[in-house]
């Protein structure tokens, strides 16, 4: 008997599942696939937004899915339509366009919407940006933005966590004067420590990009910019708003769904409702942090498993997090535990800072493994590091060789060729594709960046190990 799964978002995180359910059974012949999204076009990649409004990547580029897709893959697709109720008795969703659609299985995949702050006269009386304020979220964001944003003119970005960096290189990037405004005393706070707040501030500085640190806005002012706390002013044309997001959970708890700051899930992705499940931004599960693309990925090949019946033990554990910076020119990595310092008499500490050069490394070991590192123009130490992380493999003694990205196990470096890093190296961590994949998709036909990325979907998530992909493809030309 064919199930009817019905998937409520059409963003990363749902068009993966999808894209997942179908990788599993093909024809639909187990699962009747049916996916529902607010916005008017495919889904796309959100990490890439940068590159659009810093107009390295155009519009079409970056999305996940072609015009044919739903046909040849045997999905009920609906777009420009969104969900309003859910009757969990009579297993049907109302859409905003007036139909229902009914479910054996339903999947919230509706993502999170920004954080507006308080500040006055930033939001209309309906809660909506006011006129010369905008929200950094989604691909039609980006239109407003470039639209607003005309050349050379002056533009403020609100947040300077991992977003509104990204907003502010790509604003600069096209030649606007950006300012950051953010209440803390340095940049990314969340994933950075001090020391490194301050080198990447300084980098993006030599781009072109103003701070204000350790001040909030206070008031908005229109065609003028915003007023902050301390009593100064940010002339602006333009405010670009990017403070955080908040999981949309108001369909689940509607619908009587357990909900805290997401969406309550278990190991099964299964909400308080057994079959209703949640995946991506919406899901609060104890084993991920939310905003990021790895772990929905990570839960969508688990909930495909279960939904189809390929795998009905698998079970999502939760996700080691690790943080890179999408902004050009900039290479920045964070995982783990990025806060402990030398004061800590459980854990090594190694740290290398060398503003002058826009280098900032810094490495935490517990029990002979990496608990936490950052690693701001590392690129080596940062591929070492997070094949250790990744594999919980014991730190090399020569700690210094390791934070300079000349040590792996085994005397290998994962920069000097691709020769020497390990098949089961992982080159894509958002789509956990290992180096020892990428070349058995070479071997079997796919020898450029391209069909690489078809074949495996690495390069397909962050983009940021592209470059590592190409380098695997040309050693594999040459040594063919």
């Amino acid at each position: 008997m064919t199930r009817r799964v019905v998937v409520l978002g059409y963003g990363m995180a749902g068009a993966r599942l999808a894209d997942e359910i179908r990788a599993r059974d093909p024809e639909g012949t187990r699962v009747s696939l049916t996916v529902i999204g607010e916005e008017p076009h495919a889904a796309y990649n959100r990490v890439l937004l940068s590159a659009v409004v810093a107009g390295t990547m155009r519009p079409e580029t970056v999305r996940l899915h072609d015009a044919d897709w739903a046909a040849r893959h045997h999905v009920d697709l609906r777009t420009d339509v969104g969900a309003e109720h859910i009757d969990r008795t009579m297993r049907r969703v109302r859409l905003t366009d007036g139909s229902t659609v009914d479910y054996d299985a339903l999947v919230l995949a509706t993502g999170s919407k920004p954080w507006m702050p308080p500040v006055e006269g930033l939001t209309q009386d309906d809660g909506s940006p006011a006129p010369g304020v905008l929200t950094f979220r989604t691909l039609d964001d980006c239109d407003r933005i470039l639209e607003a944003a005309e050349a050379g003119a002056p533009v403020a970005v609100l947040g300077g966590g991992l977003l509104g960096l990204e907003a502010a290189r790509g604003l600069a990037g096209r030649g606007n004067l950006v300012t950051v405004v953010h209440p803390v005393g340095h940049v990314m706070e969340r994933q950075l420590d001090p020391g490194a707040g301050r080198v990447l501030a300084r980098v993006l500085g030599e781009l072109g990009i103003d701070f204000r640190l350790g001040a909030g806005a206070a008031r908005y002012l229109p065609g003028d910019g915003l007023k902050l706390d301390d009593g100064s002013k940010v002339h602006a044309d333009l405010v670009v708003v990017s403070t955080g997001v908040r999981a949309e959970t108001g369909l689940a708890a509607d619908a009587g769904l357990e909900v805290d700051r997401g969406v309550v899930v278990d190991d099964a992705l299964r909400t308080s409702d057994g079959r209703i499940h949640a995946i991506g931004d919406c899901a609060q599960h104890p084993g991920t942090a939310s905003g990021l693309v790895e772990p929905a990925w990570q839960q969508a090949q688990v909930l495909a498993d279960l939904l189809t019946g390929a795998d009905v033990s698998s079970r999502y554990r939760g996700t080691r997090v690790i943080t890179k910076l999408k902004a050009r020119g900039i290479d920045l990595t964070a995982l783990g535990d990025v806060h402990t310092d030398a004061t800590d008499p459980d854990a090594e500490v190694v740290c290398l800072d060398d503003p002058s050069r826009g280098r900032y490394a810094k490495l935490i070991v517990r029990e002979e493994r990496v608990a936490g590192a950052i690693l701001l123009g590392a690129p080596d130490a940062a591929a070492n590091i997070t094949h250790l992380f990744d594999r919980g493999t014991p730190v090399p003694q020569d700690r210094l060789a390791v934070l300079l990205g000349r040590a792996l196990p085994g005397g290998a470096t994962a920069a000097s060729s691709p020769a020497d890093l390990p098949a089961a190296a992982v080159v894509c961590r958002c789509n956990s594709v290992t180096k020892g994949r990428l070349v058995e998709a070479f071997r079997a036909g796919a020898t450029d960046v391209t069909e690489l990325a078809s074949v495996t979907r690495a390069t397909t998530g962050c983009g940021s190990c592209r470059d590592a992909v190409r380098g695997i493809a040309d050693w594999l030309a040459t040594t063919a």
